[in-house]
């Protein structure tokens, strides 16, 4: 029996299945996410402006890492002014837009999202001279969107709002310094199961935050349901001198995960720590 006259066209059939779900991948950015948000747009695909780090199979889709390295200064002359997030083939896809400034002295973020199933996940970089860079990575998951929530939901309420940082105690006056910012939000997506009652959850899911330093903007975001359960931020500042790091962050609830038409302003909260370089 000749194996090579039927292993043959069985591989390339393979091959060509796999380049199709590989552009197939790519239609949901094509044909929706870049029209809608980046109408008219020239976006160039590369690292050299930010760099994005994954794992490539995901341990837990409801708390998938990642990491958002810059490859530039922030300076007023030349900086990154906005990173816009998404993890394409979730039933929401926008994960959230981050506004920074050039007291970051470094556009580097991470945090931590729900993929729902297997997807590229991307973010574009927009700088302050109008030019666009995007960056993205395959990854192998699924239920993020959908991973029950815990029995423990009273307790998540009860502790809803807090906030913690956590900053280097070796800070340096004009140095990027790298802080962590720990919020306690259960981040409901609309799409999960109460496994009490059994019932699916309305979406309750933080939406906006701000972080200052001396009042002045450090990081601005607009987040939605891929964010995680019990966010966590990490992000760099330039402290110039000693001040207050401030977090405000408001909430909202929606009927539908998919739709924002029908939704309800839920409340705002607010943390201080106190910087010593």
């Amino acid at each position: 029996m000749n194996l090579k006259k039927y292993l043959v066209p069985l591989l390339c059939s393979l091959a060509l299945t796999s380049i199709a779900n590989a552009a197939q991948d790519e239609n949901v950015w094509n044909n929706s996410l870049k029209n809608n948000y980046f109408a008219g747009k020239i976006i160039q695909e590369s690292n050299t402006v930010i760099e994005l780090k994954t794992p490539y199979r995901a341990e837990d889709p409801a708390l998938v890492p990642i990491k958002i390295m810059s490859k530039i200064k922030q300076t007023k002359e030349h900086y990154i002014k906005k990173i816009t997030v998404f993890v394409d083939k979730n039933p929401y896809p926008f994960v959230g837009e981050f506004e920074l400034t050039p007291e970051t002295g470094k556009a580097d973020l991470a945090m931590r999202v729900r993929v729902n199933t297997y997807s590229y996940i991307r973010a574009i970089a927009e700088m302050n001279d109008g030019k666009f860079h995007m960056t993205k990575k395959f990854i192998k998951a699924s239920g993020g969107c959908s991973a029950p929530i815990g029995a423990d939901l009273d307790a998540a309420m009860k502790r809803l709002g807090k906030m913690k940082f956590k900053v280097n105690k070796k800070l340096e006056i004009g140095e990027p310094s790298l802080v962590q910012l720990l919020i306690s939000h259960p981040n409901i997506t609309g799409m999960q199961m109460d496994q009490v009652t059994r019932f699916i959850k309305k979406s309750h899911f933080m939406e906006k935050l701000a972080i200052t330093f001396n009042d002045k903007p450090v990081l601005t975001a607009k987040t939605d349901i891929a964010i995680s359960a019990d966010p966590n931020f990490r992000f760099y500042f330039i402290p110039e001198k000693s001040g207050v790091l401030k977090a405000e962050f408001s909430d909202t609830s929606c009927e539908s995960p998919m739709s924002r038409s029908v939704c309800t302003k839920g409340k705002s909260y607010s943390q201080t720590y106190t910087i010593t370089p």
